[in-house]
């Protein structure tokens, strides 16, 4: 059973409710159609019911049985706009309210805070921030953390090779409090794909073998995240190498329990994540499925603009999954 097939099984006939608010896209509707089929998940379509059902109809989806919800006429959305206004807490008054839960995306993002539905999946046709914006003002983030992570798993030969890398997309320089925090929800990703977490803080110092600021950050971090979760196997700094190979991890960290045989890899700021998922992807031969946004109280999914219908498919599947995580 390949990552995915696991994966799949996890969710298969739960019914959890998956908003995707670009419901004209012919990708967007290739995916729910499937996961419909395959009872993987139960999708919400946002937007105007016959331009959805005419969408599907002249690219050769049959969508009957799935729910298709026009933010316009609403039902209940005199309760959603009250729900906004307290959760923003003064920020939006009831004309702004009426005005922003029109957007899709917002819309969608309150189906899943009002607890109608259990996650999103959204950015096929938007960009990030008009994904990750909604998310960030109505579901925010978990007690204890400050800023929502980007991961990506890195696959290779079917899934037999996984891997964590964060945070590759979010965070551009995040302070060691932030950087802890990452290292903790990305164990927490990793064991929702069945990667034991042996979490690596990455740096280009091992134990002190060189000293900076930029070093000191990435000690102060591990200090922090072990601290926070004494129950995940955390550690550093560590060299990549450090981190991977079990010969060089002799050499320079031999009293580490995770170097030499670390699965996720916290890397210090975003310009080192970004390039080290894309060597892997280039030069390694890597799967790299993502971004999964971390830290949510909610699972908010971000696609790139870029994508196919199969990316759809699996983030959706992935984004299920994260409902199964507490």
């Amino acid at each position: 059973m390949d990552m995915f097939e696991s994966l799949e099984a996890k969710i298969k006939g739960k019914k959890i409710k998956i908003v995707f608010p670009e419901a004209t896209d012919s990708r967007i509707l290739g995916a729910v159609v499937r996961l419909k089929a395959e009872d993987l998940v139960d999708p919400i379509l946002i937007g105007n019911v016959a331009e959805v059902e005419s969408a599907a109809k002249e690219r050769g989806f049959d969508i009957e049985g799935i729910s298709v919800i026009d933010p316009a006429n609403y039902d209940d959305f005199d309760g959603m706009v009250a729900s906004f206004i307290d959760r923003r807490k003064g920020k939006a008054t009831e004309e702004q309210a009426r005005k922003t839960l029109l957007d899709e995306n917002y819309f969608g993002t309150m189906l899943v805070y009002m607890g109608l539905a259990d996650g999103l999946v959204s950015g096929a046709v938007h960009s990030t921030g008009d994904t990750v914006r909604p998310a960030l003002q109505i579901i925010k983030t978990k007690p204890g953390v400050s800023r929502t992570s980007g991961a990506f798993i890195m696959l290779r030969g079917r899934g037999q090779e996984k891997y964590l890398f964060a945070d590759c997309a979010i965070n551009i320089n995040p302070n060691a409090q932030e950087l802890a925090e990452i290292a903790v929800e990305s164990a927490k990703t990793a064991e929702m794909f069945d990667i034991e977490p042996n979490v690596a803080m990455l740096s280009f110092s091992t134990k002190g073998s060189a000293s900076s600021p930029e070093q000191e950050k990435v000690a102060e971090a591990t200090r922090i995240a072990q601290e926070l979760a004494p129950e995940y196997k955390i550690d550093g700094e560590l060299q990549f190498d450090a981190a991977f190979v079990e010969a060089v991890a002799k050499q320079k960290a031999p009293e580490s329990e995770v170097a030499g045989k670390a699965t996720v890899f916290v890397f210090p700021e975003i310009q080192s994540g970004n390039i080290g998922y894309k060597i892997a992807q280039r030069f390694g031969a890597f799967e790299a499925v993502g971004p999964i946004l971390q830290g949510l109280n909610q699972p908010i999914s971000d696609l790139s603009r870029g994508c196919v219908e199969e990316d759809v498919f699996k983030t959706a599947i992935i984004t299920a999954n994260q409902t199964l995580v507490k």
